[in-house]
């Protein structure tokens, strides 16, 4: 809360010009290029990391596909993580998060500007409702983020179990699997401290289809969380 509390007061002239901004593109989405609409989530994310006294550093953005149609999978630390892959991704992305941050002011306006889902994991009908959506617009060329562990671990660089149904969109829609290995993302906002502090951002090779095409959901799941393992114990300094 500290930190987040020294971005708004660094931005103060900012902050209610880009408020007024975000809402009215998340009122008027089909105005605007996804470009466009990216542009302003990057803005808004390059200024709170700024002055948020953070630094992202970014590994193996070369690894991202060149042709879109393609899923995130990252680790999940906390509120951070999607500002840290925002801020080190130029390409527009969608999200997939959980039913609780659909009205949550500025998650709200964020959801719509990307054109992301809101998943209820206790309403099976409802979550399918949402896989098959996905996969259409992952077919049609739209990039998702999604947080396979379905919550933060709140245990620092420490992962908790990855669910193979958050892989069910990207097998059913044969896209590429991009691994995506966070590092000490939770002390942006989860440690109470305003430090300058540096978050590592890896993006590790993708699975193609033809790669887990034969893997169950659950496979794919563990095998994603041991490359982000891997890399985490390859490059956390304070492991």
């Amino acid at each position: 809360m500290k930190r987040i509390l020294l971005m708004v007061f660094r931005n103060l002239i900012f902050v209610p010009f880009a408020w007024i901004k975000l809402c009215w593109y998340a009122g008027h989405v089909e105005r605007y290029t996804e470009e466009q609409k990216y542009d302003i989530l990057r803005m808004i994310t390059d200024h709170a990391v700024r002055s948020g006294n953070i630094t992202i550093d970014a590994h193996g953005v070369e690894n991202i596909p060149s042709e879109s149609g393609y899923m995130f999978y990252p680790n999940h630390q906390g509120m951070f993580d999607m500002l840290a892959i925002i801020h080190s991704n130029e390409k527009p992305l969608s999200a997939i998060v959980k039913k609780e941050a659909a009205g949550v002011p500025f998650l709200k306006q964020v959801i719509a500007l990307m054109k992301g889902f809101a998943i209820d994991r206790e309403d099976i009908r409802q979550s399918m409702e949402v896989i098959i959506k996905v996969t259409k617009e992952v077919k049609a060329g739209r990039n998702y983020v999604i947080f396979a562990e379905g919550t933060r671990s709140r245990n620092g660089n420490h992962l908790l179990e990855f669910k193979g149904g958050s892989f069910k969109a990207a097998t059913k829609a044969k896209c590429p699997i991009i691994p995506v290995a966070l590092i000490d993302s939770y002390k942006a906002f989860d440690t109470g401290s305003i430090a300058q502090i540096t978050v590592q951002v890896h993006y590790l090779p993708p699975m193609l289809y033809e790669e887990y095409k034969d893997m169950k959901t659950v496979e794919i799941a563990a095998e994603v969380k041991r490359r982000i393992e891997e890399t985490i114990r390859e490059y956390d300094t304070a492991a």
